[in-house]
């Protein structure tokens, strides 16, 4: 067992401890879930490090908090004692992420110890209403909302890149040319998760299933082109992605978003979307 200042690395050996946990909540759980559900605790086929927090100085201890360490910094339980734990671990490997991002009160409580160190940040988005859908929704679907076929990176990648220069504050292609950025997005296109409405050739509508567990699919990356927003093609073409979830997979459907973002909000709630749970996110 490997423990330093009070967190501990899980390893195979903890796996269903972990996929217990994950399953408590699953929605607000789904980004690790998904990671976990497929490649194990193993840190080199997940991408990242489980870290938990427990009572108990030998393995086989109540764990009562988690964290995920990889692209994003994901703390996913746990009261104060336990986010310093993880605070403390966080500090001594190197910020190697590109956000926190979680359940709010963990982030928020996890940013707090890691500020002195890691700040400042570019920006702490700290109330992001966590939606899920269980049925179908309520407003008719886009028929016209689809699957991105592969030879269609290119026409649906200008799209993608909008979308994150204006969600996320940042350009995707600044520094590597954009390679890994197109690599991700080519990704989500052959496992068939990224949907977009074409006109013309152009995309108009898209969104993503950025991540998926055995029971949840969370819809990232929703946008409509600004030339075309306020007629519903959002509320549609969202609509048309979580069915594809819900009757499709036979998943619950979920997405977070900005407490600020009175539009998306209306539409995902008429949509059938209702609120779970609370995010926060921290950007670097």
């Amino acid at each position: 067992m490997l423990r330093l200042a009070g967190a501990r690395l899980l390893d195979e050996r903890d796996l269903s401890e972990v996929l217990a946990v994950l399953a408590a909540d699953p929605v607000a759980s789904c980004m690790v879930a998904a990671r976990v559900e497929v490649a194990g605790l193993d840190p080199w086929r997940l991408g990242g490090e489980v870290w938990a927090y427990d009572h108990r100085s030998l393995r086989g201890g109540r764990v009562d908090a988690l964290c995920f360490a990889g692209p994003n910094l994901i703390p996913l339980r746990g009261n104060t004692t336990a986010l310093r734990s993880f605070a403390d671990r966080a500090r001594r490997r190197g910020r190697m992420c590109s956000s926190l991002v979680g359940p709010a009160e963990q982030v928020l409580g996890l940013w707090e110890e890691l500020a002195p160190d890691w700040g400042p940040a570019r920006e702490v988005r700290a109330d992001q209403p966590l939606m899920a859908l269980g049925g179908s929704p309520s407003i008719p679907l886009d028929p016209l909302v689809r699957p991105v076929r592969p030879d269609e990176l290119d026409r649906y990648l200008p799209a993608a890149i909008a979308m994150f220069i204006e969600e996320v504050g940042v350009d995707p292609c600044a520094e590597d040319g954009g390679a890994s950025y197109r690599a991700r997005v080519a990704e989500l296109i052959a496992g068939g998760r990224a949907f977009a409405r074409f006109e013309g050739g152009d995309v108009v509508f898209k969104a993503e299933i950025g991540a998926m567990s055995a029971k949840v699919g969370q819809i990232q990356g929703v946008w409509v082109r600004p030339d075309r927003r306020g007629n519903g093609i959002g509320a549609a073409g969202t609509a048309a992605v979580a069915e594809r979830l819900v009757r499709g997979l036979g998943r619950t459907a979920s997405l977070y978003v900005n407490s600020y973002n009175d539009v998306a909000k209306a539409a995902y709630r008429k949509i059938g979307f209702s609120q779970v749970g609370q995010y926060a996110t921290v950007l670097f």
